[in-house]
């Protein structure tokens, strides 16, 4: 009987001096599965402005496991772990970060949750953010995203999770340029379990993850998976219209039962600064959803590969990725 594969996902940016820590001990939770599973690594490369894809290319010229993907600039998160589902031809997907805060000895709990039946397994953080901002924000906008988006996204989980090959084949049939992962997976409905863990502390180097890219991604979450933003524009056109039809009312009861006068230019500059702030906000709102539009439809890849390590092939459509599975 043939063994499973295994896929691991690896999106890097500027990760030189942690690759090397990260392969050894992946190799040797790896090796001690390494009687009932066949294993794929895919690493890739972000953009990296180190030497992390040197690492990455002598890492897989002495180890087969490895495969390589370079972008040809930094194309994002989320994007790197969307090539290494396009690329992963595993029975099962696990993707996990290269900063050595996912700890790869929770790979052989992984596998076992997903051969007990469960399609999706979260590794949910049992240690509490240690950054009051960081962690206030993250309440609030997990708090936000339970009341405006009909599916549930489990809180306190990062990209470190397994994936079957069924989840895989849906999340490849979204064609998103901004994809939100932590929700495309949830939104499959497949089973789910979790299992608790403390992640470990960054060893070495600095995070690639800046305060604009996670604002980017909470973004991403609340426009992929709800309209609501387009809905508070029309709360405020329905306020500013009924406050302003009860303004007018009272002006015009009084202007004429009681002979007050108002001088016009005082409500008008009030009306007008309150209206541009109003039109800033629905423009706002409005560019960012024609925006997105645009970006779906003027269908440009994904994202660039500038080199690849140990693949037989390419991979450059949707079908032939298909058919891997």
């Amino acid at each position: 009987m043939p063994k499973k594969i295994i896929s691991i996902i690896l999106p890097i940016f500027n990760e030189s001096e942690n690759l090397p820590i990260l392969y050894r001990q992946l190799s040797t939770v790896l090796d001690a599965l390494a009687m009932r599973y066949e294993f794929e690594i895919i690493m890739i490369n972000d953009g990296s402005r180190d030497s992390s894809w040197s690492i990455i290319s002598s890492l897989s010229a002495l180890d087969n496991r490895i495969k390589g993907i370079s972008f040809s600039r930094n194309f994002g998160h989320q994007i790197a772990i969307s090539a290494g589902y396009d690329y992963a031809s595993g029975d099962a997907i696990i993707t996990m970060d290269a900063d050595l805060q996912h700890p790869p000895e929770l790979i052989p709990e992984l596998i076992g949750q997903w051969e007990s039946g469960a399609y999706i397994v979260y590794v949910r953080n049992t240690d509490p953010v240690q950054n009051f901002f960081k962690r206030i924000t993250s309440s609030l906008y997990y708090s936000l995203l339970d009341s405006i988006v009909s599916i549930e996204i489990p809180r306190h989980i990062q990209d470190f999770r397994l994936i079957d090959k069924k989840v895989l084949r849906v999340i490849r049939q979204s064609k998103e340029k901004s994809p939100y992962l932590r929700g495309m997976v949830a939104w499959t409905g497949y089973r789910s379990a979790f299992i608790d863990a403390p992640y470990a502390k960054r060893q070495k180097g600095a995070s690639g993850y800046s305060l604009s890219k996670m604002i980017k991604l909470a973004f991403d979450g609340v426009t992929g998976f709800s309209l609501f933003p387009l809905k508070i524009a029309s709360y405020i056109g329905l306020f500013v219209i009924f406050t302003g039809f009860l303004m007018f009312a009272y002006v015009t009861i009084d202007a004429l039962l009681f002979r007050v006068h108002y001088p016009l230019y005082k409500w008008l500059i009030i009306v007008v600064y309150l209206f541009i702030g109003i039109l800033f906000l629905l423009l706002w709102l409005i560019g960012e959803y024609i925006g997105r539009i645009y970006e779906e439809l003027r269908a440009r890849p994904l994202y660039v590969v500038a080199d690849t390590r140990n693949f037989v092939y390419e991979k450059n459509s949707v079908e032939q990725r298909m058919q891997c599975l």
